[in-house]
């Protein structure tokens, strides 16, 4: 006997699970998203979220409310006579009369160990603070901000060099399955629920443009960690003159460089882009320069020669 779901969600992170349950059977009876964004060059064309139009491809009425402020919105949520509303990365907060709106409630899919990384962005700030796994996480929502009871967890091992766009996608298809599963359980009345750890909780907060700037400075660590947690986007990026010119690069990679001697932070120590940071140095491995293609450094240094003693900044 399949579930009456609701599926909330807008980015592409979302897409397998709503894929996942339809395909599990269950019966989706509509998706809730996002409102169409203006996109392009211009901004003129209103592009649907990726989630709406995955439910398109499958048939499923879509909902795209900017609020549930109003109460015809709420009694339109509360008429569909769901069995469970599933929430991954929808976008926006929902109120009691939402969360309470179907017979067995919300549980929503985090991409992070609970109560570490609650919030916005728990995949960039998981590998900016050096952490070494993540995972995740299916909780029954309730009032507060990622602070309901976890059901199921799935832990995910970050490696050295994963960028957050790589464990975006590690962590988009696990969550699938992981919901998959708990809805099972769910329907056969076996999901269990423990409330969060008191200690240890951590807020994501969402990536704002002023911390993206590249910091030599800092360890070589922490620059490394700062670079891969914000690649592919929104790009850790330092200023270099180009042609008299100051131009900002994106860095898309870096690794690690065993160097003790001691340089000014942000000088360039030989032809392959190893940088001094305040201790240690960093390799800058892939490039981007403003609108440009992404390129490995050898590539990046042919059409713009970076020499051996220059200071980044």
């Amino acid at each position: 006997m399949a579930l009456r779901i609701i599926f909330m969600g807008t980015p592409d992170f979302s897409v397998p699970t709503l894929t996942a349950l339809a395909a599990a059977g269950h019966e989706i009876v509509a998706v809730y998203s996002q409102p169409p964004r203006p996109a392009g060059r211009r901004g003129l064309e209103l592009v649907k979220s990726p989630v709406h139009q995955a439910a398109e491809r499958l048939s499923i009425p879509v909902h795209t409310p900017v609020n549930f402020r109003e109460d015809a919105e709420r009694e339109a949520f509360r008429d569909l006579k769901a069995d469970v509303a599933v929430v991954v990365a929808y976008g926006l907060l929902l109120p009691e009369a939402i969360l309470t709106g179907t017979r067995l409630g919300c549980y929503n899919g985090h991409a992070s160990l609970l109560p570490r990384w609650r919030g916005a962005a728990p995949i960039q700030r998981a590998i900016m603070a050096g952490d070494a796994e993540t995972g995740m996480m299916v909780m029954k929502m309730d009032k507060g901000l990622d602070t309901g009871p976890v059901a199921l967890t799935a832990r995910v091992a970050i490696g050295e060099t994963m960028t957050a766009g790589e464990l975006h996608d590690t962590l988009m298809q696990g969550g699938g399955a992981l919901m998959v599963e708990a809805m099972a359980k769910l329907e056969a009345g076996d999901l269990p629920l423990t409330p969060q750890a008191e200690e240890g909780v951590l807020y994501a907060a969402k990536i704002d443009k002023a911390e993206t700037r590249i910091a030599f400075s800092k360890p070589a660590k922490d620059v490394h960690n700062h670079i891969r947690g914000l690649s592919p986007f929104p790009g850790a990026w330092f200023e270099l003159p180009v042609a008299g010119k100051p131009e900002r690069v994106k860095v898309l990679a870096s690794a690690l460089v065993d160097e003790s001697a001691v340089h000014p932070a942000g000088t360039v120590l030989d032809d392959a882009l190893a940088i001094a940071c305040g201790k240690g140095a960093v390799r800058l491995m892939r490039l981007q320069k403003a609108g440009g293609k992404p390129l490995d450094a050898a590539d990046f240094l042919r059409g713009t020669p970076v020499a051996p003693g220059q200071v980044l900044a």
